[in-house]
């Protein structure tokens, strides 16, 4: 078991500030430059970083209690944070395990460095196990070709993860996934970040063309598909569904507080005392906190267990996809009764529940999708291969 710990990585001052920013972020479509000047100057940068490298050496378990803490003041801060976290983590947990591929990532991080993710693609519901980037082998390295949306940390990242798709051998093609350090050629950011929720984060479009990864930056050639999932591979789902999760979840706590409290002053015509002693609105609050008892501990274990190193085998996916697809799915189904709970008053853009809301729908956006994750935990436990192509007729 790797020890945790109980100090907090940041103060209660920056988190209120950083509360107070995340209205104005939304409203402007800003990236949270001062809440992120903030946090990497406390150190949260560095937080999962081990501690003889640099950094204050942080587990899975004790990291996602930081990421509820800051993700309950202020969700798209901690979801743009959580795209740099969960590489440190996955690095982390690789040289713990004698796996060294990835320390350079540490050392650059221990001074400063920020990493960023950038998976995702048009036609492809498999990120990171499948590509529709091309990938083309050269001397010393790769050039990839292709677009990746929701690039995180646009405005700050000093190394883009990326991956894409060697098919010089049409038999056995394999993914590369590799970083591209900033200014590298071939790369352009197109800013079409104008979303629903989660405007803060600034998560643009990157196109390759032709963009060279150097082999010292490709930790990783592996087979497509469930196939090729190794300890790194299977780290990065770990990091990054678990801190979805957690996101989620801390914007659901927020709602349901906030609920609580309005309905502890609010009256109507209708009751001679508090909304409060409403039975309708009782019912709906019982429900609201029914549905985040089951989250918090569920992701909280599934947590723990990856820090410990408990052996779940093949059976990894299924929990770190269920953990993922529960919290995101319970949490919407929460801020969503907020907002009937909230009156007209929840539909106006200065309400911090209409806020909270758009957010909250993000989560089910995240990958997996319900589909996919359906089909991945179905076919792990009926013993199919995750590969196999549906058929039907």
């Amino acid at each position: 078991m790797v020890a945790t710990t109980s100090q907090h990585v940041i103060s209660d001052d920056i988190l209120a500030r950083c509360m107070e920013r995340a209205p104005g972020y939304d409203r402007e479509n800003r990236f949270f430059q001062e809440d992120f000047e903030e946090l990497r100057d406390a150190g949260y940068l560095r937080m999962a970083v081990p501690t003889e490298l640099g950094g204050l050496g942080l587990t899975m378990a004790d990291a996602m209690q930081e990421q509820r803490r800051l993700a309950y003041h202020a969700a798209p801060t901690a979801l743009a944070m959580n795209m740099h976290l969960y590489w440190t983590g996955v690095a982390a947990d690789l040289l713990r395990s004698g796996d060294t591929s990835l320390e350079w990532l540490l050392k650059e991080a221990a001074a400063g460095k920020v990493f960023a993710a950038g998976h995702s693609e048009s036609g492809n519901d498999l990120p990171v196990l499948l590509s529709t980037t091309n990938a083309d082998r050269v001397d010393g390295g790769y050039r990839l070709t292709g677009t990746k949306h929701f690039s995180s940390l646009t405005p700050v990242w000093d190394y883009l993860a990326v991956h894409g798709t060697d098919s010089s051998n049409l038999q056995e093609p394999k993914v590369i996934h590799g970083f591209l350090p900033r200014g590298t050629d071939g790369v352009t950011i197109r800013e079409v970040w104008d979303t629903l929720g989660m405007r803060a984060t600034a998560s643009q479009d990157t196109v390759l063309d032709g963009a060279f990864v150097p082999d010292k930056y490709i930790p990783r050639v592996v087979a497509p598909g469930a196939a090729g999932v190794d300890l790194c591979i299977l780290a990065i789902f770990a990091w990054g569904l678990v801190g979805f999760a957690n996101v989620y979840y801390s914007i659901a706590q927020r709602a349901l507080d906030l609920t609580v409290e309005s309905l502890k002053s609010r009256s109507s015509i209708t009751v001679t005392r508090t909304l409060a002693h409403h039975p309708g609105h009782q019912q709906s609050i019982a429900e609201m906190v029914m549905e985040l008892e089951a989250i918090g501990p569920h992701l909280d274990r599934v947590a723990q267990d990856w820090t410990d190193g408990v052996d779940h085998g093949g059976n990894w996916f299924v929990k770190l996809i269920s953990a993922k697809y529960r919290a995101v799915e319970g949490a919407w189904r929460v801020v969503d009764t907020a907002m009937d709970l909230s009156g007209g008053a929840g539909i106006f853009r200065q309400s911090e529940i209409q806020r909270l809301w758009r957010d909250a729908r993000l989560g089910r956006v995240h990958p997996t999708n319900s589909t996919l994750s359906h089909e991945f935990v179905a076919k792990t436990v009926l013993g199919i291969n995750p590969d196999e192509a549906p058929r039907w007729g």
